[in-house]
């Protein structure tokens, strides 16, 4: 039973406070079944470490670290603020143990470690760090540390981080296990962790906490319930009680609206060192164009920081060839073969199944209304047997303005949407 209760940096954030967020994603059809200020930009805090948990994976993949390696400890890695682990300048600390130490302990000097590792310093690791959350779809997060120690231009989304958390369960799922461990032994030590909540809710197999002064109390948690699977992000949590309490009730009301899917692969992964990259608005056949969307304004302290130049969101597809020229129409969403006339297109997803497509395409069209008045939903198939994934777009838009609009529309419901022009 469930719990009831090269990337250029620019600018400055100014503000001191964050504001609070969640952000609750059905992470087999990508659907949102809950939201609040999830764009909006908060502090990472400690959950910025679960970066460095990715592409220290990433170089465990490529080779370039073994888990028995030794990470040399460094004065500044040393030095960092608790929590840490404690290590000496001029020790060392195994790659096991510098994860098991930020995954369980949030430790800071391992965090400092691994980037001086694979970085050669922190300041460059953390351009490292932005720069792969752009491959992966992170569109609004900026990395300066490697631990999620105070820094006022370190900033992220509940959005991005429900996109970081599928990623890592995704591209690197035996590594993701490790996020379950309640505790480790470090050198004759026992040492416990405090993600007290996946301690005690049902299904729920990670992944991170974090708390600054700045950021509040953060919580990222991943929950499976038989064939359902959600990820959780609440930002901004006045006490750590108070916000497992949050994540705990938001989990318990939105499980329920889960898709029942035995797939074991999650929508949202976009990227992967294991993986062969698609864009997940073209796929290489049509030009994504950025939306004019403006963001609503809130009576709650803001964070502010000058745009950071973002990529597209990618899907993770496994060894695909993918179709360049021959899309496949879904009859049961859109009879003729091929999309309506029209100029542009506007995508809000790429599913597993046709079916989680047109459930997508029939829940925004009854959201948006009039916006999508004169499109038409329309999926096409990429890719072949169980690696096919199904884009879901509306289109028939005779201008880019009504296609904007219609974005906008989508973007105030909770979808993701992305213009694209026709092709043709």
């Amino acid at each position: 039973m469930a719990l009831s209760a090269a990337v250029v940096l620019l600018g400055a954030p100014v503000a001191s406070f964050a504001g609070s967020a969640y952000f609750i994603m059905d992470a087999k059809s990508g659907a949102v079944l809950a939201s609040s200020n999830a764009d909006d930009l908060n502090h990472p805090a400690s959950l910025t470490k679960m970066m460095t948990l990715y592409m220290t994976f990433e170089a465990i993949h490529r080779g370039k670290l073994g888990w028995n390696s030794k990470i040399a400890v460094s004065r500044n890695a040393a030095t960092k603020p608790p929590t840490k682990l404690g290590l000496k300048a001029g020790g060392t600390v195994t790659v096991r143990e510098a994860v098991d130490g930020m995954i369980i302990k949030s430790a800071n000097d391992a965090a400092a470690a691994m980037a001086e590792a694979l970085g050669g310093n922190e300041s460059n690791f953390a351009r490292m760090m932005t720069q792969k959350a752009r491959e992966i779809g992170m569109r609004r997060t900026v990395f300066m540390n490697a631990s999620g120690l105070p820094n006022m231009q370190q900033v992220t989304t509940a959005r991005d981080m429900s996109t970081l958390a599928v990623a890592l369960i995704n591209n690197y799922p035996m590594e993701y296990r490790l996020f379950s461990q309640t505790d480790f032994s470090y050198r004759g030590s026992r040492i416990r962790g405090h993600n007290n909540l996946m301690y005690r809710y049902e299904g729920m197999d990670g992944i991170k906490t974090g708390y600054t002064n700045a950021s509040g109390f953060n919580l990222v948690s991943a929950v499976r319930q038989g064939n359902r699977r959600v990820i959780g992000v609440v930002m901004g949590g006045a006490t750590a009680r108070g916000r497992d309490a949050l994540m705990a009730s938001l989990l318990d009301r939105n499980m329920p609206k889960a898709t029942s899917s035995s797939s074991s692969r999650l929508i949202a992964s976009v990227g992967s060192a294991k993986t062969k990259q698609v864009e997940l608005a073209s796929a290489a056949d049509n030009v994504a164009v950025d939306v004019d969307t403006q963001t609503t304004a809130t009576t709650r302290k803001r964070i502010e920081t000058a745009p950071v130049s973002a990529p597209l969101a990618y899907a993770a597809v496994p060894n695909v060839t993918v179709p360049m020229d021959r899309p496949v129409a879904m009859d049961e969403i859109l009879n003729a073969g091929k999309p309506a006339t029209g100029r542009w297109q506007v995508q809000i997803a790429a599913t597993p199944t046709a079916q989680a497509a047109k459930d997508l395409l029939s829940a925004a069209q009854s959201k948006a209304g009039n916006a999508l008045a004169n499109a038409s939903p329309y999926t096409e198939a990429v890719g072949t047997g169980s690696n096919t994934v199904y884009r879901a777009r509306f289109v028939g838009f005779g201008s880019r303005d009504d296609a904007n609009s219609a974005c906008a529309a989508l973007k105030r419901n909770d979808f993701d949407c992305m213009l694209l022009p026709s092709k043709g």
